[in-house]
């Protein structure tokens, strides 16, 4: 317990006094730097946060949450949970539009099961979702690309060939566009295109025992317990889901997160450590006043706790504050970037790049609570030092010197 005594003495030296001008600026660099530290560090594990949540928004939004896919034989489960899956079918073909050529990924769906895509029903489809064996469903970069729109006619050449009098030749059909998607990714947008599933059956020559399922859920980023849900039913088949196709990258994300975390801790630590500079330089200030307490009956444990409690009132308030502005910051910080850009004519968060229209953040209250209970650890550590210190100190050598 920390008696009253202790507490009046403890903001007693926390009171600023001109003769203490150096112990002062010390004092504010410390509450200045962890404050920035634990702002900085709330700012950036927010954004990056944010910037995997609508990654995965979009990732999910385009593709199947997993897929299952039978190597030898029809796919087949008695499972009332997982029966209602989307029948589905891909082929690499390329695309012809005048002049233009590209390679893309053919996606075949039944006319049904088109129009309950997400991708369908998002604000960003436009055009008609009736995919029958003649039209066909392009993406927005792709259109750019090749100078597409609706109801233009392009023709797919098919890597499967047709045995003529004069050898084998590609297979070619053509496709009237009747609607363009955009999923927010380019990697998308660019390579991918829809058309009727028995029309590419037809156009690769597939069976159908061959057809994949592809299954949504409600909560697709508990995909691990869908995939093991599917993998027992489906003991035959291959089975992969959203995340396994962007493993890499999550990965990536997931390392850069707790690098970040790491080295924007340093800035606290750093920060932290001139606790210790200014807590000793008060011990060696108030030499005399130790000295005079211990000379009235003041025990050794309130010493300790005087100077203990100093060291951790300003660090647990610099990390208040901290925790206040950076999260102030991670609210408003779309706004911010959209102020910088127009004030300075600068490119922030380039779309083209980061395949987002602003800068996304999502305050994680977890994240929040882990770096204050760093933030404070650290103080505590530090403070503990000079605390002992103080309370070491030699009463009839501080009387007889001061």
């Amino acid at each position: 317990m920390i008696s009253t005594l202790e507490k009046e003495i403890t903001f007693r030296f926390l009171k600023a006094r001109k003769k203490d001008g150096f112990l002062n600026v010390i004092s504010i660099f410390s509450f200045i730097g962890i404050s920035l530290g634990v702002a900085v560090l709330i700012i950036v594990m927010s954004v990056m946060n944010g910037f995997r949540t609508e990654l995965i928004d979009k990732i999910v939004g385009f593709n199947a949450h997993a897929v299952v896919k039978p190597y030898d034989k029809p796919l087949i489960t008695s499972d009332k949970n997982y029966t209602k899956g989307t029948l589905s079918n891909d082929g690499e073909a390329v695309i012809f539009y005048k002049n233009n050529t590209k390679g893309i990924l053919l996606k075949g769906y039944l006319e049904n099961d088109f129009k309950q895509l997400a991708i369908t029903n998002n604000k960003n489809f436009f055009g008609s979702k009736n995919l029958n064996q003649k039209t066909i469903s392009i993406g927005r970069d792709l259109s750019n690309i090749l100078g597409l729109d609706i109801g233009d006619e392009v023709s797919i050449v098919s890597p499967v060939g047709v045995q003529t009098l004069i050898g084998s030749l590609p297979k070619q059909k053509s496709f009237i566009i009747i609607s363009i998607f955009e999923s927010g990714l380019s990697e998308y947008d660019e390579n991918i295109a829809y058309i009727n599933l028995k029309t590419l059956e037809e156009f690769f020559d597939k069976e159908k025992d061959n057809r994949f399922t592809e299954y949504y859920f409600k909560d697709p980023k508990n995909i691990e317990y869908h995939k093991e849900n599917l993998m027992k039913l489906f003991p035959d088949a291959f089975v992969y889901t959203w995340a396994d196709m962007n493993s890499s990258l999550f990965s990536a994300l997931k390392v850069e997160r707790n690098v970040m975390f790491i080295i924007l801790s340093l800035i606290i630590i750093v920060a932290a450590f001139n606790i210790i500079s200014g807590l000793t330089i008060l011990v060696k200030n108030k030499t005399k006043d130790i000295a005079i307490l211990k000379s009235i009956g003041v025990l050794n444990k309130s010493i300790v706790k005087i100077f203990f409690l100093v060291g951790v009132i300003i660090g647990s308030s610099a990390t208040i504050f901290g925790i206040f502005l950076g999260v102030t910051f991670s609210l408003y910080i779309e706004n911010f970037r959209q102020f910088l850009s127009s004030t300075f004519n600068i490119s922030l968060f380039p779309e083209e790049i980061y395949f987002l229209s602003k800068m996304p953040s999502e305050i994680n209250p977890t994240s929040i609570i882990l770096i204050a209970i760093c933030s404070i650890t650290i103080t505590i550590i530090v403070s503990i030092f000079p605390a002992f210190k103080a309370a070491k100190l030699d009463l009839i050598k501080a009387l007889k010197y001061e």
